[in-house]
């Protein structure tokens, strides 16, 4: 599941009341999480795994200033984490390019998840949001996909990315990105936007008007949030069984985030297998 949790902006406490439900009633195995806040000793990654019994990573940026003066408050932390019903046995974080641009210290996040019968190599990252920022975004996929190649192992399941990529799916970016509709990125290394997998008739934008949270701020709907997934390994571990959009209505009458999440049913076993 990838889902940007827009930070500690409107009613935050109602909001993290109504994230913590649809985690808890989704129930997924893995959560890229952007836009996490920490202040002082309290950090939203942390609350929600320790309620929903889950493990937990997180990475802060190093640049949050842009951030903090949005609300007024320098002690609020910014940054992107995972959350995992399996323990975190490995982590690495890269902080992206930003020449030409405003440096938010937008990151990667690695997490290798110690997932029965197989670890999973899984990512979480933040691009830039600038609408004109599509040459800057190409230079951060870039300094992902290598990040990925370095971390990603050599074990059968394929590396797992999720994201708020900021960007439309057929960018210049995404398709550097995937590396099957133009040369990817690194060599060899091809990650496949699970959505492609989804009933074509079902609602796919992430960024969308019909969120109260969104429409103020004009911009068209779109899917902008991903979740990407190198090809199968042996037996057809990782393969994409089923995506679709989630946490795209009120809870309790409050909408949990502006962006709605991604959540992808991904193979663990190889076909046929028992466990």
């Amino acid at each position: 599941m990838t889902w940007n949790v827009w930070w500690r902006f409107g009613q935050w406490q109602e909001r993290r009341e109504a994230i913590l439900a649809v985690l808890d009633e989704l129930r997924p195995d893995a959560v890229g999480l952007q836009e996490v806040w920490a202040r002082g000793g309290e950090n939203l990654a942390g609350w929600l795994a320790e309620r929903l019994g889950m493990h937990w990573t997180w990475a802060a940026s190093a640049a949050p200033e842009r951030w903090q003066g949005r609300i007024g408050d320098s002690a609020v932390d910014v940054g992107n984490a995972v959350l995992s019903r399996w323990p975190v046995v490995d982590r690495a974080t890269v902080r992206l390019p930003a020449p030409g641009g405003r440096d938010d210290g937008r990151l990667a996040l690695f997490a290798m998840l110690d997932a029965p019968g197989h670890r999973v190599p899984f990512f979480t990252t933040h691009l830039s949001s600038g609408i004109d920022e599509s040459a800057l975004r190409c230079r951060q996929v870039a300094a992902l996909a290598g990040f990925v190649a370095a971390h990603r192992g050599s074990g059968p399941f394929p590396p797992v990315l999720t994201g708020d990529y900021n960007a439309w799916p057929d960018s210049d970016e995404m398709r550097l990105l995937g590396g099957y509709r133009t040369a990817p990125a690194v060599p060899g290394q091809v990650l496949l936007d699970a959505w492609e997998y989804a009933d074509p008739a079902a609602p796919a934008a992430t960024w969308d008007t019909a969120n109260p949270l969104t429409a103020h701020v004009l911009d068209p709907s779109l899917r902008c949030d991903f979740v990407h997934v190198g090809p199968p390994g042996d037996g057809g571990v990782g393969h994409v069984r089923a995506v679709a959009r989630a946490a795209d209505a009120p809870v309790g009458g409050v909408w949990p985030s502006d962006h709605f999440a991604v959540v992808a049913d991904l193979a663990a076993a190889p076909a046929g297998s028992t466990s």
